[in-house]
């Protein structure tokens, strides 16, 4: 099962694929996870990473498309896959679906989570507080939700028109188990 998500920070992408992927027992591959991982390593790309990421702003492409095409290869991917934010620029959405093209692999489904930005915030303050995250500031907060206008929003709506029939829209102000048992809905009818 390959999956992708799309959706503003804080609209619960990250709780779902963790979810699903237990469920299903694929891989979720969060860009998040790994550069805060890559952010631990202390080299020089963790600390240009740390500047950006402290900033809001988000990682080169060549960067992200370079992790992830190393990820998609990894025996723990081999049941399939999650994207959790990721494509987020058109450029790599172009690479992603390029190198899927090449690998002659298909999304079985691609799931935007739709929310009013207010309920994001309110989230993402709280996330701060308890997961003492620096990215979580309301500075941050507010540079991020824009970046997601700008930058990922349109990847959402490219990949909507170009996958019509396995692109579903979810309304991600639900409680968590609600939003699980409409996602495993979906995927079953695969």
């Amino acid at each position: 099962m390959k999956i992708v998500l799309f959706g503003p920070p804080g609209s619960g992408k990250g709780t779902q694929a963790k979810l699903i992927a237990e469920t299903l027992n694929i891989c979720h591959l969060s860009t998040g996870d790994i550069l805060r991982e890559k952010l631990r390593e202390g080299d020089d790309i963790s600390l240009k990473l740390k500047e950006t990421l402290s900033s809001g702003n988000l990682v080169v492409d060549d960067i992200l498309n370079q992790i992830v095409a190393e990820k998609l290869f990894d025996k723990n991917c081999v049941n399939g896959f999650i994207l959790d934010g990721y494509p987020r620029t058109l450029a790599q959405s172009e690479f992603l679906l390029s190198f899927m093209e090449n690998k002659n692999i298909e999304f079985d489904s691609i799931f935007n989570f739709k929310i009013d930005f207010k309920i994001v915030k309110e989230r993402l303050l709280i996330r701060s507080q308890d997961e003492k995250r620096s990215d979580d500031n309301i500075d941050v907060i507010k540079t991020r939700l824009n970046k997601y206008l700008e930058e990922t929003y349109p990847v959402s709506e490219f990949f909507r028109t170009k996958f019509p029939h396995n692109y579903f829209n979810i309304d991600a102000s639900q409680e968590i188990s609600k939003i699980q048992k409409e996602l495993i809905k979906i995927l079953k009818k695969g």
